[in-house]
């Protein structure tokens, strides 16, 4: 079975294209609520958080993600350091998740495949493109942000052109060209090379 990436930047579309590849019988691995979930249940994890952040990162027994949000988004090394604990637990319930699948290939949709370093557990990286003021209009609707705090997390993401140029195939979602079509060629292609 073909381990597969899914990335693109915000607004690109890429939960869009996850939802066509489950619809074609595709497993996907959402990493976005993973990390979620595995914030909440590792124990460990749970301790290095705190440890980093304070007693305050968990409300009532659960992440509390609006403290959490406010100490790291702010902070570019401090958003580093939650992602050096976050990521590598991510990767690794990805890693258990994936070997439970019984499908040609299976997905792990995430924004930070390359500055995770997750696509060195995949075997191909499939990005998700669309034009920056598409995906900033797209960011704003979606999560009721302004242009300018849409455009901050923009930032820190991965330059959009180089990430495409280390996917190894990219999806157009610019709205000129059918998206279903292409999704559909790309799973016949990718459930050949998974038999």
């Amino acid at each position: 079975m073909l381990r597969i990436g899914l990335t693109g930047g915000l607004g690109s579309g890429k939960s869009t294209v996850a939802r066509i590849f489950e619809v074609l019988g595709i497993p996907v691995y959402y990493a976005d609520d993973a990390a979620k979930r595995v914030m909440n249940e590792n124990e460990q994890l749970r301790k290095k958080i705190i440890e980093q952040f304070g007693a305050e990162s968990y409300a009532e027994g659960k992440l509390n993600r609006t403290y959490l949000s406010s100490v790291v988004f702010p902070d570019p090394q401090k958003l580093a350091v939650l992602n050096s604990i976050v990521h590598p637990a991510t990767i690794a319930d990805a890693a258990s998740w994936m070997e439970q699948q019984h499908a040609p290939y299976a997905i792990k949709e995430a924004a930070l495949i390359f500055e995770s370093d997750a696509h060195h557990h995949l075997d191909f990286v499939i990005g998700v493109w669309a034009p920056y003021e598409l995906r900033l209009q797209r960011g704003m609707l979606r999560d009721g942000l302004s242009k300018e705090a849409v455009q901050e997390r923009m930032k820190r993401q991965m330059n959009e052109e180089e990430k495409m140029q280390r996917c190894d195939f990219v999806l157009k979602n610019d709205e000129t060209e059918l998206l279903i079509p292409q999704v559909i060629r790309l799973h016949e292609e990718l459930v050949e090379r998974g038999s």
